[in-house]
């Protein structure tokens, strides 16, 4: 039995994803039962409600997605966690290739099984993003809920070829050959932003 139904979802994801596209429904209600088997042994997300969970990662996973620049083709979501932004990006938008950049072991393992289990062509990079070959870029890097965000923007800035995207609670000091565009509310928060970083 789900632990939400699918009409639920649609309406706790509504401020972030007023129409969502057929068929995303049924694959985040599995993602979001998958988290929560995960959670209850695994320590993934510190939020446990599944309404809450749908509203502040499914949701502003998705809000972000619809704000990602038209010619993003690959994607790269640094601390990936427990898939958050990457996963709801991918689902929503196939035409991106998701890479999930994780470094704990436990958390990438949940990564491996989520792509697996909702049949997304998504790599999981079970590492530090430093440890990438250089020649690895991507057109989008996003970064959200990071330990420490100035050192992983120095780590995610070279493989950005185009656009930065963060959803944080304040505005990051930027490398120089990024500029930042208008930062975007997030819907339900007072106090989180989605901003977007520019290469110059």
């Amino acid at each position: 039995m789900p632990t939400l139904s699918e009409s639920a979802i649609a309406d706790l994801l509504a401020p972030y994803l007023p129409e969502p596209p057929a068929g995303l429904l049924p694959r985040l209600s599995t993602y979001l039962d998958l988290l929560l088997k995960w959670n209850a042994r695994t320590n993934l997300t510190a939020i446990r409600d599944p309404e809450e969970i749908v509203r502040r990662h499914f949701g502003e996973s998705l809000f972000a997605a619809r704000h990602l620049d038209p010619g993003a083709l690959t994607l790269l979501d640094f601390g990936s966690g427990a898939g958050f932004p990457g996963l709801p990006i991918a689902l929503l938008r196939p035409d991106i290739q998701v890479t999930l950049a994780e470094s704990q072991n436990k958390k990438a393992t949940f990564l491996r099984e989520a792509v697996r289990t909702l049949g997304l062509p998504t790599e999981v990079w079970s590492g530090r993003v430093e440890s990438m070959p250089a020649t690895r870029q991507f057109h989008t890097v996003t970064l959200r809920a990071v330990d420490n965000m100035s050192a992983a923007i120095a780590s995610a800035a070279p493989r950005a070829v185009h656009q930065l995207l963060f959803l944080a609670g304040s505005v990051p000091t930027l490398p120089p050959d990024f500029s930042l565009g208008p930062s975007l509310p997030m819907p339900n928060s007072a106090t989180s932003v989605l901003l977007c970083a520019f290469r110059a």
